[in-house]
This record gives C-alpha cells, sequence and structure tokens, in this order.
C-alpha cells in the first residue's frame, strides 16, 4: 500500500499522508506543478563591460572555429572510405560525428586489415559505439575488440551487438578482451562457455559487493573488478557482460529495464544474482493509446512522458536510449508505443505533462499492471489548459529594425502585416540562444504552416557576423533577419515586459500588430519551440 499528498512550500508545517492506494490499481490523477515566481537578482553591465565581453566570445569563437575547420568534411570522408574500399556513406558519417577524434578512426580503418571481412567488421565496430564515444574512443580500445572478439558459432547480429561491442553500459570502455583471455585459464573458458551459468556462479562465489566504497557510482574498469574481487553493483555487472563478451558469450545489460542478460539469437535470458536458480521474468505488451492535440502529435518520452516500474516501494525509470530527443530523435509514442511493446509483468506509473508559456507543468500519473501473455492499453493523456489567451503586456508594432541585406530602417509591421508575429533579440553564440533556434527549427513545418512572420534580430552587425547558420539547419522559412538599432527593441521588450534584467538574451514574444503581447520568454528556455506553438494554436 501507498499514498501521497501535496505539500505547499512555505504554508504547510503538517502533512497526512493515508495508505489508502495498493499496486494492482488502475487509475490516474491529475498534479498541476507550478514553479515559484523567477526572482533572480543578476548584475546589469554596462555597454563598456558588454562591448569587452563581445571581444572576449569572438576571439574564443575564432578560437573554436579554426578548430572546428579541421574536422572531417562529409566529402572528405566519402574519398577516405573510397580509397580503402570501405562503405563511402556509412565511414562518411562515422568520421563526421567523431568530430575532433577522426584521426584516432581512420587510423584504426587504416590498419583494420586488408581483407573485406576485417575491413566490413572494423566498421560495424564503430556503427555499435554510442555517438560519445566515436568523439573520444582511443585506438587502442578499438583494435582490442577487433582483433580479439571471438565468434565462435554464435548468431551474426548478436556477434555484433553483444560480443564484438565494447560498451556495455556508462562506463569509460576500455581493452578488456585480450586482458580476460590472458587471464582466464582455457579449461575454465571452454566451461564458461559450455554452460553460461557456471560463469554466473563464478561471479556470485568470487565478487564481493560493496555498498559504501563507492557512493557516486562511477563504474569500475572491468579489469580492476578482476583484480580486487570487490565491486558495487552495477560494476559487477558490467564486469560480467564484458567477462563473457571476452569469451565469446553474448551478453548485455539491458538498457530499458538495466537487467543483466545472456543473449542467444536475439532472445534474452534474465541473470539475477542474488536468485538460487536463474529464471527469465514473464513479459507482457503494452499499448499506449494517444488522441493528439493540436500542438503535439507525437510526444517525445523524456521530454513529454515516461514510464517508471514500482518495484521495492520504489520507481524504476525505464531508460530508453534517448538518442537527439531536442533533435527530433529518440523515443516516441508513434515509433515505440502506438503498436505495443514488450516489457516485463508488474505495477506500472506513467508520468506525462504538457509544459505552459509560464513554466508551469500540467501533469498526469497513471497507474497500472501489466500481465504475462496479455496487451494492456493505456490512455496516454498531455493535458491542455482551458484559460484563453491573456495580454500580458504591450509593444509598438511600429518600432524600426534595419534589414540584413542593407537599406533604410523599416517598420515591424511593414514586414509582417497585419496579424500577430514573432519577435525576438539574439544573443549569438550563447548557448539559451542556440538552444532556442533548435527547438524552432524542430517545428519548422508548424511555423511554415502557421505563416506568420518570425523577425529575429541581431544586436549589430559585429554579432551577425559570428552567427553560423549551418549550426541551425531547417530553420522555418518565414524568418526575417535584421538588426535592433541602437538596442531600440531590446530594451522596450525588458521595459514593457517588466523583466528584470535587460541583458539577458534572447528575447522573444508573440505580439499582434494592434501592440498587445501575448508571450514573452528570456533566456534559457525549455521547449521553447512547442511553447510558442501552444500560444500560437490558440490564438
Amino acid at each position: 500500500k501507498f499514498g501521497y499528498g501535496k505539500v505547499s512550500f512555505g504554508k504547510d508545517q503538517n502533512v497526512t499522508i493515508v495508505l489508502d492506494k495498493k499496486t494492482g490499481e488502475k487509475y490516474a490523477v491529475e498534479l498541476d506543478i507550478v514553479p515559484p515566481p523567477e526572482n533572480a537578482n543578476l548584475p546589469e553591465v554596462t555597454p563598456e563591460q558588454r562591448a569587452e565581453n563581445n571581444l572576449r566570445m569572438a576571439q574564443e569563437d575564432s578560437i573554436r572555429n579554426a578548430y572546428v575547420a579541421t574536422f572531417v568534411t562529409e566529402e572528405q570522408g566519402k574519398a577516405f572510405a573510397k580509397n580503402l574500399g570501405l562503405d563511402e556513406a556509412a565511414v562518411a558519417k562515422l568520421l563526421v560525428a567523431s568530430r575532433g577524434n577522426h584521426k584516432t578512426l581512420t587510423d584504426f580503418l587504416t590498419e583494420a586489415g586488408a581483407s573485406a571481412e576485417q575491413k566490413a567488421g572494423a566498421v560495424d565496430l564503430l556503427q555499435q559505439i554510442s555517438a560519445k564515444d566515436l568523439r573520444d574512443v582511443s585506438k587502442e580500445v578499438l583494435t582490442d575488440h577487433l582483433n580479439n572478439s571471438l565468434a565462435l558459432d554464435t548468431d551474426k547480429k548478436d556477434f555484433s551487438m553483444y560480443v564484438r561491442n565494447p560498451r556495455v553500459s556508462n562506463e569509460m570502455i576500455t581493452p578488456y578482451k585480450a586482458f580476460f583471455q590472458s587471464v582466464i585459464s582455457k579449461e575454465d573458458a571452454d566451461a564458461y562457455r559450455s554452460e553460461p551459468l557456471k560463469l554466473v556462479e563464478w561471479v556470485k562465489q568470487n565478487i564481493k559487493i560493496d555498498t559504501q566504497c563507492n557512493l557516486q557510482a562511477a563504474p569500475m574498469f572491468p579489469s580492476s573488478v578482476w583484480n580486487t574481487r570487490v565491486a558495487d553493483v552495477h560494476s559487477r555487472n558490467i564486469f560480467f557482460v564484458s567477462m563473457a563478451r571476452s569469451l565469446g558469450i553474448p551478453a548485455r545489460i539491458d538498457e530499458v529495464t538495466g537487467k543483466v542478460q545472456l543473449m542467444k539469437k536475439g532472445v534474452p535470458s534474465d541473470i539475477d544474482f542474488e536468485a538460487t536458480e536463474q529464471t527469465t521474468a514473464p513479459t507482457g505488451t503494452l499499448v499506449l493509446k494517444y488522441s493528439p492535440i493540436k500542438s503535439l502529435s507525437d510526444p517525445k518520452y523524456y521530454s513529454h512522458f515516461s514510464i517508471s516500474k514500482i518495484k521495492d516501494a520504489s520507481l524504476k525509470l525505464l531508460t530508453y536510449r534517448e538518442s537527439d530527443v531536442d533533435m527530433g530523435g529518440g523515443v516516441t509514442w508513434s515509433n515505440t508505443f502506438k503498436k505495443g511493446v514488450a516489457i516485463d509483468t508488474g505495477d506500472y506509473a506513467m508520468v506525462s505533462g504538457t509544459r505552459l508559456a509560464n513554466g508551469a507543468v500540467l501533469s498526469e500519473v497513471s497507474f497500472f499492471t501489466i500481465e504475462e501473455g496479455k496487451t494492456t492499453t493505456v490512455d496516454l493523456i498531455m493535458r491542455e489548459s482551458k484559460d484563453e489567451i491573456q495580454v500580458i503586456g504591450n509593444f509598438n508594432s511600429e518600432s524600426l529594425y534595419k534589414p540584413l541585406e542593407g537599406g533604410d530602417a523599416v517598420s515591424l509591421l511593414s514586414t509582417t502585416g497585419r496579424g500577430y508575429y514573432i519577435v525576438a533579440v539574439l544573443g549569438v553564440g550563447q548557448e539559451p540562444t542556440n538552444h532556442a533556434l533548435r527547438d524552432i527549427a524542430a517545428l519548422s513545418k508548424d511555423f511554415e504552416e502557421w505563416g506568420r512572420k518570425m523577425i529575429l534580430l541581431f544586436q549589430s552587425e559585429e554579432e551577425y557576423k559570428k552567427f553560423r547558420p549551418q549550426d541551425f539547419p531547417g530553420l522555418p522559412n518565414t524568418i526575417v533577419f535584421g538588426y535592433d538599432i541602437d538596442g531600440a527593441i531590446q530594451n522596450q521588450i525588458a521595459t514593457n515586459m517588466k523583466l528584470q534584467n535587460k541583458t539577458i538574451l534572447p528575447m522573444f514574444i508573440i505580439a499582434d500588430t494592434f501592440n498587445r503581447v501575448v508571450f514573452v520568454s528570456q533566456g534559457y528556455t525549455i521547449g521553447l519551440g512547442e511553447q510558442l506553438m501552444k500560444v500560437i494554436h490558440k490564438l
């Protein structure tokens, strides 16, 4: 049984929690999460201080851009691959993704071997590791796992993903295969390959679990676990999988549930080091039913909803691969949950949330149970605010700005025509502005369908020169760029909207040509593109 209650900070001295709920019940509850009003007391800077800092930022940008210019381009990657007889598209993608680590990859691929099989194996290995690994993996690691991975009679896909792949979980990947092959006797290795559960038993008997010495949970190197015979639970699990893969036994830590599993032709068998007998957890199918709201056609996992298993009086998050969620990748309702996904039986909680323009979140928590062999259908609800759009300030639509292409200053109204529009002042090179532009690019189609102008203003021509449009592919074609003359528009937005600090960028507003403002955002904002579209859909 369990219960929960609302605590109002600064108001409630005592709260009574009644244990009136129990696992296995299917129901949902709505929660409104309201953040406290922002009260940041940031220092004002003088124009001279801002100019000095802009010079520093320009120097930083020039140093970084000079370094970035040395990275491999797609054309260079294809030329390199063609010269070695490799898959041009695949290799070019890997080299571009490796950024400053491209020499490690080119050296590795060059020295991988002469046969077509060795070359293909090297490319496949690189395709299995994470995007971050491509940027910092060493050639020593790649060479070890290419040359010391034992195929035996393993299924090709299992070998690629669960034997040759050096990445197990969130550890720093190391060249562990040659190490384990040198310290494990041939007799023991043959026994473990014949009966992998003997390896499970060896780990249970020989690796002592310590829960106190690694409180920050930084994974130990597998070789260190072998040498010390002591590890925390997570490091023990990584050690087991690494040891198994070194012997040619397909194994993994399931990225969704965190369970250790042996693999055979893509079918997992669960390993529980605390159990006296190994059994694989039964599964059922979860289908999420979603009726798209106007501002959100396909909710994203983590961004809009998440699912946790209720186990031992706590919530264990299902950690689906995140990928580049901000750029439209990752797990979504349509690509994973719409048609159904297999998950372990048990009790679950799903949390969904819609972020409003003022920062508040309309959340819903639903509880449900997955039964063995059965399909459970749960409604995924993205709550909407029923409140009408409110006028929160005013802004002169006749304000002047200077078009990017030159010429005389023109009014916002002359560019936008009658109706609603978006105007913003950007902080070029600043992460809050970069984040905002990527959010907008991700919803480019929606903004283009709206059809209204979005006027994005630079503070000066010098600021514009630092702008790299190639860093923000897919921006909507309704954008008009220009310059804010003497900071007049920035100052007007800050003053009229009563912003506490007039220098923090970016500043975004939605206004109409009757000078009414219905939305304002300043600085770093989560999901700015979606917030803008939510307001737009209600106009």
